[in-house]
């Protein structure tokens, strides 16, 4: 049985499917209006992992992402630019381009990180009229008012909002300290903080590159009303599984979840997981805050980007992580030792095809596998088991090497795919160089050649019959 930590019920709960054995699952996608940082990629990693537990226990998986390509403002509460429309301003093109640009980069680190694309990618754009209904229910149902920029939610009218909160948040908070708890501004007009835009208007005297005709007016849809349209449009109402990060709780997800309650009387899904944020520099990972790192940072420094990977599996998804280079260059090394490992192992195979489990010993790792990352998704534990299983000596070379690819069909890190890169001359000659200052004990240009060898992304370490380097690639990274 799988467990999960549900946000909505604020305890780990069984994994009962409407369908059995079909699991169908909506992940908050990106806003594409710029590269995503790797705090945003550590929770489409988490959901990846997600992906493949379910999969590991015999699920059929409905996965539907959204592209997020009009209506996310730069604020929380309804406020400041379109994302979108201002990173087409900066950059001096057109926003549809802008647009496509992310999302073919976003896409681009799902392949690096091998995280498996979803079965349906669906733009906000083209849900506009499917949005613009949702709309119409709620108005008719008389859960909408009218003010100057916009039409909006009236969450008073809605006694169950806020369900996916923290336990008697709004009990305990002021409206002053709920704005502040919930990054929620005052708008000029709005009867409630809690209020949120179901369409805003384009205002008087502007022409936006993305902008609709409504029956209130000519505008865009919010944020929230978005993702209830696109993830119900292909997965129903309610579906098993919705997935974000920690930071959708107060406001995206709980105006989702009003949306859908208020127009059908129904709960959007039944199990809501989030994972936690990527702290750099004691403070979590923020593009608006100019502190973030992109995967392609990682990529430039000669880090393999499943090494980023790997640190994620390090921490449980509802912990904090926090980033660090000596943190990614530690995963490196361990993600190295390990490709090294299964390449050693691979050699004493006779026939891949035939490998089975034959010990019972084996076969105890891999039943406490299946129990570790199905109980709320362990990661650490998992990754220990499996170098417990790389040390344990009592166990044939065949079934570890069965072991650790069986492993990775959760963890994702490629161990099927992995090849030794060819050394080319020049860094060849390095090592050599490095070598004759060794010999003459010049310790330190002997250090500083090593760094630089380490820095072009290969491993060197000294033995007793000399420096042996190695750099391992996956063959699906782009």
């Amino acid at each position: 049985m799988i467990k999960f930590f549900n946000t909505l019920t604020r305890e780990k709960q069984d994994f009962k499917p409407l369908k059995n054995r079909l699991a169908r699952l909506y992940t908050c996608g990106p806003t594409v209006y710029s590269y995503a940082h790797i705090g945003n990629l550590r929770t489409y990693i988490f959901e990846d992992i997600l992906k493949r537990i379910l999969k590991y226990n015999g699920y059929k998986i409905k996965h539907v992402m959204n592209i997020t390509d009009v209506g996310h403002l730069t604020s929380q509460a309804d406020t400041g630019e379109d994302k979108i429309e201002l990173a087409a301003q900066k950059e001096k093109r057109d926003a549809w381009a802008i647009a496509e640009f992310y999302t073919k980069a976003f896409k681009n680190d799902l392949k690096n990180l091998n995280i498996e694309e979803p079965d349906i990618w669906v733009k906000a754009t083209d849900t506009i009229k499917d949005q613009i209904e949702l709309i119409k229910i709620l108005e008719k149902k008389g859960f909408t008012y009218r003010i100057e920029d916009g039409i909006y939610f009236d969450t008073t009218k809605l006694k169950t909002y806020g369900r996916l909160w923290p336990k008697n948040l709004k009990k305990h908070l002021k409206k002053a300290d709920l704005a502040k708890y919930a990054r929620i501004e005052k708008i000029e007009g709005k009867k409630s903080l809690t209020d949120f835009a179901l369409w805003k208007f384009t205002p008087k005297g502007v022409k936006r590159q993305m902008e609709w005709d409504s029956p209130w007016g000519r505008g865009f849809p919010g944020w929230h009303t978005e993702c209830v349209v696109m993830a119900s449009k292909y997965l129903g109402i309610p579906f098993d599984i919705h997935c974000g990060g920690i930071d959708h709780v107060l406001i995206h997800h709980t105006n989702e979840i009003a949306q859908v309650e208020a127009a059908y009387g129904k709960i959007l899904a039944n199990y809501w997981l989030h994972g936690e944020f990527l702290i750099m520099k004691n403070a979590k990972m923020s593009k608006s805050e100019g502190n973030f790192v992109i995967l392609n940072d990682l990529i430039q420094k000669n880090f393999n980007p499943i090494s980023y990977r790997y640190f994620c599996l390090t921490a449980h998804y509802r912990q904090k992580l926090n980033f660090s280079w000596e943190g990614i260059e530690a995963a490196q090394k361990a993600l190295n030792r390990l490709y090294e490992k299964v390449k050693e192992l691979e050699k004493t195979v006779q026939n891949k095809k035939t490998i089975k489990l034959e010990s019972q010993k084996a076969k105890k790792y891999q039943n406490d596998f299946q129990k570790i990352i199905s109980d709320d998704l362990k990661m650490p534990q998992a990754l220990a088991l499996m170098w417990k299983v790389i040390k344990d000596e009592k166990i044939k070379p065949e079934e570890k090497y069965f072991l650790l690819l069986d492993f990775d069909k959760v963890f994702g890190l490629g161990l099927a795919e992995v090849k030794e890169e060819k050394i080319p001359k020049n860094i060849l000659l390095l090592v050599e160089e490095r070598e004759k200052y060794r010999q003459q004990k010049d310790f330190q240009k002997a250090d500083d050649l090593r760094e630089k060898i380490k820095k072009s992304g290969y491993c060197l370490e000294d033995t007793l019959n000399g420096p042996i380097l190695k750099k391992y690639v996956n063959k699906f990274l782009k």
